[in-house]
């Protein structure tokens, strides 16, 4: 008997990429059996997800963020009682119809519990959405970590992973608390830790908008920072880097954020932004800076 697969998705206010989502999900080879997803958004979208087929729709009157919507429909898809949970982004795509397949094929072959393909940028076939460090050296170049062939203890959750159900009963459910950016590194450092068997293969893809903007290069290829568009992403990612820091205890993370982000804001005469970094970075280290989104302060 083939394994059954349940999708986790999230969506926010993104119609257009979400019809696209669920159907590509719906056209892969290996069928799903139910595609649960979570919708936070500020304008309901129940009439496209009722144009597609195998749809579970969850309305969240609550603005959960990546890390809570992700929360909400693993633990459906879970219930369900689905062998392995395949999550995903409205914005994501997976890069062919046999993606699932690829996935499926390669986690039997590999021993592996947890699965990841490729993010690549849509438009730029040979560009990777979020880089990969090989040799020391941060790359976006498709080409470069496809010779690879298979990344172990690496990968880019969530979009496009597939994991074994009885993984989240080993790790829990994405941390609410961290909102956005950040969950997915969180749930990466817990996987490692439970010595769950994952890794990325190169031979499965799927298309996710990339973040080129936000790699802030300070000491050539080997040192950078990321710096996100907009103060209210800026605020979480922050925050949630100082957060980890201290729940993880990640010391080399510590040394290299306060480094490379003083000399980042400070070559740059950016005073402003450098306090703006302090003070959601700091607030993370000391467990601080979790009200709810309404009384955030940005």
């Amino acid at each position: 008997m083939s394994p059954s697969v349940a999708v986790a998705a999230v969506t926010f206010d993104r119609p257009e990429e979400l019809g696209v989502l669920l159907k590509a999900i719906n056209s892969q080879t290996t069928p799903v059996d139910s595609i649960c997803l979570v919708d936070s958004g500020t304008v309901p979208a129940p009439t496209v997800a009722g144009q597609h087929k195998n749809v579970d729709y969850v309305r969240s009157e609550a603005n959960l963020g990546g890390a809570g919507g992700f929360a909400l429909a693993v633990l459906k898809a879970v219930a369900s009682g689905a062998d392995w949970i395949w999550m995903m982004d409205d914005d994501a795509e997976p890069g062919d119809p046999e993606c699932l397949s690829t996935l499926l094929r390669e986690a039997e072959a590999r021993g592996l519990e947890a699965v990841v393909p490729l993010v690549v940028a849509p438009g730029h076939p040979d560009r990777l959405s979020f880089f990969f460090r090989l040799n020391g050296k941060v790359t976006h170049d498709r080409a470069e970590v496809e010779k690879a062939g298979f990344l172990p203890d690496d990968g880019h959750f969530f979009n496009g992973a597939l994991i074994r159900s009885d993984v989240f009963f080993k790790v829990g459910l994405p941390d609410i608390r961290l909102f956005i950016r950040g969950d997915e590194v969180d749930f990466t450092i817990r996987l490692r830790k439970a010595g769950i068997r994952f890794g990325t293969v190169t031979t499965a893809a799927i298309t996710h908008p990339h973040a080129f903007s936000e790699t802030k290069h300070v000491f050539g290829a080997r040192w950078h920072v990321i710096v996100p568009e907009s103060a209210f992403k800026r605020f979480y990612y922050y925050r949630n880097r100082g957060y980890l820091i201290r729940r993880h205890f990640r010391v080399k993370s510590l040394v290299a954020d306060v480094g490379g982000y003083l000399g980042y804001f400070l070559r740059r005469g950016d005073l402003r932004g450098l306090a703006d970094w302090f003070g959601a970075f700091s607030a993370g280290l000391r467990g601080k800076g979790f009200a709810p989104l309404k009384d955030q302060k940005f």
